[in-house]
């Protein structure tokens, strides 16, 4: 019984981990966190199939790089709070106003999920890479 519970697992993880990757990859192109997302596709995979494990520090190393250049300087934490702003707002007036293509809150609240997960990604950044400065300057004294 336990193997099959095991078998479940690692099935979901898999399928689970295949979409967040797909994702990610789409929004490698496309404005978003694709290669956090990628990241967070490769570990789960790689909890599902553990042959993929050695994959995952090469994609960490990128994303985490990707993720401290994303607030490197003032000018790119304002540009990224402006597109957030603006997927927020889209996703109001999706909802709101019936004439736009694919107009409904389907498609509002998925800008707005967007816009809010953009905010969160940048709050987490801008912490990681405050609380990596912190290590260096108490490491310096």
């Amino acid at each position: 019984m336990a193997r099959g519970v095991e078998s479940v697992r690692r099935t979901a993880l898999g399928v689970f981990g295949a979409l967040v990757l797909m994702v990610g990859v789409a929004l490698l192109v496309l404005p978003g966190p694709g290669l956090l997302l990628v990241l967070a596709g490769m570990v789960l995979l790689a909890r599902a199939v553990p042959a993929l494990d050695r994959f995952v520090a090469p994609v960490r190393v990128r994303a985490m790089r990707a993720a401290e250049e994303s607030v490197s300087s003032g000018w790119r934490i304002a540009g990224s709070v402006l597109v957030g702003v603006f997927l927020v707002a889209a996703g109001v007036v999706w909802g709101l106003v019936p004439g736009l293509p694919y107009s409904g809150w389907a498609t509002g609240a998925s800008l707005i999920v967007s816009g809010l997960v953009l905010f969160t990604l940048l709050v987490w950044s801008r912490r990681r890479v405050q609380a990596a400065r912190g290590d260096e300057s108490d490491a310096a004294d």
